[in-house]
């Protein structure tokens, strides 16, 4: 396998605006790409658009037409929360065909690992539905689409301040997919209890760990250590996708966690180390929320430099790791047929 950390970065993306005092701002998109033009040793993949066809694996054509539809007008409300511009239709395929193209890269051996840099986000929208800021599911359009090319089993470890409602229904029922997510609750969306862990063939491949506000980077290094690092080893998947939110920043204004970089760092430790040990590598992640423009920039850099290969230990600046025992003491009960802990 090739090295090298990829990342994929389209200004065209930044067409896409939901409207003035919108916290899902281009901004998000432009300050990295000031701060990442010209940086040394990262690899730049080109992007294309996802196809309707790539976006139909887990959208209905009439969400893809009715997305479609906006294209060109000046702003289509799609929910309280979720607004298009005239190109958010194009921002949005280009999002989705980015993690697409950096999935391909990974899992074709020319590079080790990569961050697809993209906006709008997509953890919240359903099969049929845009909401949360989110037009496309960027994540699980490409999971279907490695799963389609042949890989058996895919990991999705969402640490996003919000619980990944459509990420986590559009899998629910599959045993190939594991759907993993650390989150404020209770809080918007309103889902993610730790009791939803997956209907039939996928009983146990949904793991919901509802933090309460207030976590900071020694909670979530321990919700890491005991909980989720274990249960995606037993998966043992064979690629495994990051939906990396930055909202749980302690500066972030949507968002009452306290994590910092040290915390960002420790999770993409963990999960960069249980690639290599079972999906030799395999890893992309795909930048989900997060509103505070530096925090956005810290928690990038830190996620590529574990990428790159820096395994420094950080200890953690926020919180203290017993008051997330409660908590895992729910998602243990919850799960106690499924993983051993």
């Amino acid at each position: 396998m090739a090295g090298g950390t990829a990342v994929v970065l389209d200004p065209r993306m930044l067409a896409h605006d939901p409207g003035f005092g919108h916290p899902e701002r281009p901004d998000r998109l432009r300050v990295l790409l000031e701060h990442l033009e010209g940086a040394p040793s990262l690899l730049r993949l080109g992007t294309r658009p996802a196809t309707e066809d790539e976006i139909a694996l887990v959208h209905t054509p009439a969400h893809v037409e009715h997305t479609a539809a906006t294209a060109g007008h000046r702003r289509v409300a799609l929910d309280p929360d979720t607004a298009t511009s005239p190109g958010s239709y194009e921002a949005a395929r280009l999002a989705a065909g980015s993690v697409l193209v950096a999935c391909e890269a990974v899992r074709a051996g020319e590079v080790a690992n990569g961050f697809a840099l993209v906006r709008p986000p997509g953890h919240h929208a359903e099969r049929a539905r845009a909401m949360g800021f989110c037009l496309f599911n960027n994540v699980a359009v490409a999971a279907t689409a490695l799963r389609r090319s042949g890989v058996g089993r895919v990991a999705i470890v969402d640490w996003d301040l919000h619980h990944g409602n459509g990420t986590q229904h559009l899998f629910e029922d599959d045993s190939d997919v594991l759907y993993v997510s650390t989150h404020q609750y209770p809080y918007y969306p309103g889902t993610g209890a730790a009791d939803e862990v997956g209907i039939g063939a996928g009983a146990g491949r949904t793991v919901n760990l509802p933090f309460p506000a207030g976590f900071g980077d020694a909670e979530y290094a321990h919700a890491f250590r005991e909980v989720v690092t274990p249960v995606v080893r037993q998966f043992a998947p064979d690629f495994i996708l990051v939906s990396a939110g930055f909202d749980c920043d302690y500066r972030d204004p949507l968002g009452g966690m306290s994590v910092t970089a040290a915390g960002f760092a420790t999770m993409a430790q963990a999960l960069h180390t249980v690639a290599q040990e079972t999906a030799g590598g395999r890893l992309v992640a795909v930048l989900e929320g997060g509103y505070d423009l530096e925090a956005i920039v810290e928690g990038v850099d830190v996620v590529l430099d574990v990428l790159r290969g820096d395994d420094r230990a950080r200890p953690p600046a926020t919180g203290e790791a017993r008051h997330a025992e409660r908590v895992l003491a729910r998602v243990r009960a919850a799960h106690a047929s499924y993983w051993k802990f």
